[in-house]
């Protein structure tokens, strides 16, 4: 337990409910973050960046008419994920625009905020300091909830990723970056990691909803990103039950507490 666990918990909402950030489809766009499987003969294209000096330069496997977040016409954050299985590599991308949408006419390459590749077969961090696809530094694609994981085989094996609507000016390993000037020590830092309680039941609820509880009390989640309090991300599949998967709104703030992993890093 970590010695601030009350505070942080109080902080972010007892008597709020976990939301599940992805599903099917709302309004016409896809809930939750889409993700492209790219094949080692993708070509790679060049990406200029907003913040260049807190990204891999690439270039990047960016696929013809890629999924991004919130769907093409988004205004919202725009991650693209591409998923590089033959060379255990992960690319991916903040706020993305392809060549002229930027509002550059002389930006002929595709645009992002921030990059990060990641090398599957490695434990690295992100240099102290630096950003990724990710307010936290994290990587986002292994911190999802996913379809196959759920529904096909029945256990998630790894933490989840979830949001605060804001954090202090701090991270803790693996998190390697913070986006808040605060220094309440009460709100959370990136990288923080909760779990459910072992006493918390969720014998009611739906089978997707009890293989999430699993992993939340076996592995946790961390805080990734400034957002909205108790939102579990998640990608986008259209194969979702998005009533099964509203049981999770029935699981309040309370149901967790804080693991201490490190101390806080500026």
């Amino acid at each position: 337990m970590h010695p601030n666990s009350a505070a942080y918990i109080n902080f972010i909402g007892p008597a709020k409910y976990l939301h599940p950030d992805f599903g099917t489809f709302w309004n016409g766009a896809p809930i939750g973050f889409p993700y492209a499987v790219v094949p080692a003969a993708q070509p790679l294209v060049p990406v200029a960046f907003l913040y260049a000096d807190e990204s891999d330069p690439g270039p990047y496997p960016i696929p013809e008419n890629p999924p991004i977040e919130g769907g093409a016409d988004s205004t919202g954050d725009r991650h693209i994920l591409m998923l590089g299985l033959e060379g255990c590599q992960l690319h991916e991308l903040y706020w993305t625009w392809p060549p002229g949408s930027s509002g550059d006419p002389y930006l002929d390459r595709w645009y992002a905020g921030s990059g990060a590749i990641f090398d599957l077969r490695s434990n690295a961090l992100r240099p102290d300091g630096w950003t990724s696809a990710d307010a936290a530094g994290l990587p986002i694609f292994p911190g999802l909830v996913r379809y196959d994981e759920v529904v096909e085989q029945g256990v998630i094996n790894h933490a989840l990723r979830f949001t605060v609507r804001a954090t202090q000016q701090g991270y803790i390993h693996p998190a390697t970056h913070y986006a808040s000037s605060s220094t309440d020590p009460t709100r959370p830092p990136m990288g923080l990691r909760l779990r459910m309680k072992s006493s918390y039941s969720c014998a009611g609820y739906s089978s997707e909803a009890q293989v999430v509880c699993a992993a939340l009390k076996k592995y946790g989640m961390f805080v990734a990103d400034n957002g909205s309090d108790w939102f579990v991300s998640g990608a986008h599949d259209p194969r979702w039950n998005d009533s099964r998967l509203d049981d999770l709104r029935r699981i309040p703030g309370s149901a967790f507490e804080v693991v201490y992993t490190g101390e806080i890093l500026r």
